[in-house]
């Protein structure tokens, strides 16, 4: 098994496990260490938990409760199977659902609404989308919570404690947008819990905490390509990303042009813009 940590904060793991098992291999008992849900993204293996057999394929999840045991078979199956597995600390999980007959549901099978979210997730853990690994998780684990339930959280209207909460994080956000800054840290200013912070962040805002501070990051970039002529690495590591292919690729989705094309439109080379206007879609 190869396993590979993507995200550690306090309240929440993301691990990548690969795992090569073939049929005949003799299944084991392993423990959950902690609740988690884990989205299959590739290959099939069948599970054993709590006297219940499941087979999980591709955009099914499996769902653990801290210390049950399971055994994983892979009698139908050779070429392994890859999942993407989120692990959360206990204080998280009071705040989502302190239902253990949620966490011991064992499994889903594949649902668009759950699936959609996983694949998300995975494209935020490869660096592909501007919303956050750890934010995607937490949509996941609503999804999955409201699915098994059969209740959909309501939409309350913000209250002006949330407005001003809200407000007051993303200028926080703005100011410390050059650090690293996980979910958890954005969230502990406001005095809440993680799952809490961010729905009551895009409930008033429109976007999530790390969709801001991408853009934040943006918008700083953009000031310093306009008024400096430092190299765009050392721009990209000032405003806060962590190298130069991140920022080239996140730059290029929001402005359909790379760093170095903007900066020569901004010294007059207009016919770029043109020919991206003039350009079919």
């Amino acid at each position: 098994m190869q396993i590979n940590t993507l995200l550690q904060t306090q309240a929440l793991s993301v691990l990548d496990y690969r795992c090569a098992a073939a049929p005949g291999d003799k299944p084991y008992a392993e423990l959950f260490a902690t609740h988690s849900i884990s989205y299959v993204r590739k290959g099939s293996f069948g599970c054993c938990l709590r006297g219940r057999n499941y087979e999980l394929v591709p955009g099914s999840l499996l769902v653990g409760h801290a210390g049950d045991e399971y055994r994983c078979t892979h009698d139908h199956h050779g070429g392994g199977d890859e999942c993407l597995s989120f692990q959360f600390a206990p204080e998280l999980i009071e705040t989502i659902a302190d239902d253990s007959r949620i966490w011991r549901a064992g499994w889903m099978p594949p649902l668009p609404e759950l699936m959609i979210l996983g694949e998300l997730a995975q494209s935020a853990a490869a660096g592909c989308s501007d919303v956050s690994v750890e934010e995607v998780a937490l949509m996941l684990t609503q999804r999955f919570v409201e699915v098994f339930s059969g209740h959909v959280s309501a939409c309350n209207r913000p209250t002006a404690l949330d407005r001003r909460r809200a407000v007051e994080a993303a200028l926080w956000i703005d100011a410390h947008s050059s650090e690293t800054i996980g979910l958890d840290t954005v969230a502990r200013e406001t005095g809440l819990s993680p799952f809490h912070f961010l729905r009551m962040f895009t409930g008033v805002l429109g976007v999530t905490p790390h969709q801001y501070l991408v853009r934040s990051r943006l918008r700083h970039a953009v000031r310093l390509l306009t008024e400096e002529t430092r190299a765009i690495t050392d721009i990209a590591l000032d405003v806060g990303f962590n190298d130069l292919s991140n920022f080239v690729r996140t730059f290029q989705r929001a402005a359909g042009l790379s760093p170095g094309r903007f900066r020569r439109v901004i010294h007059g080379d207009r016919k770029i813009f043109q020919d991206r206007f003039d350009s079919p879609v």
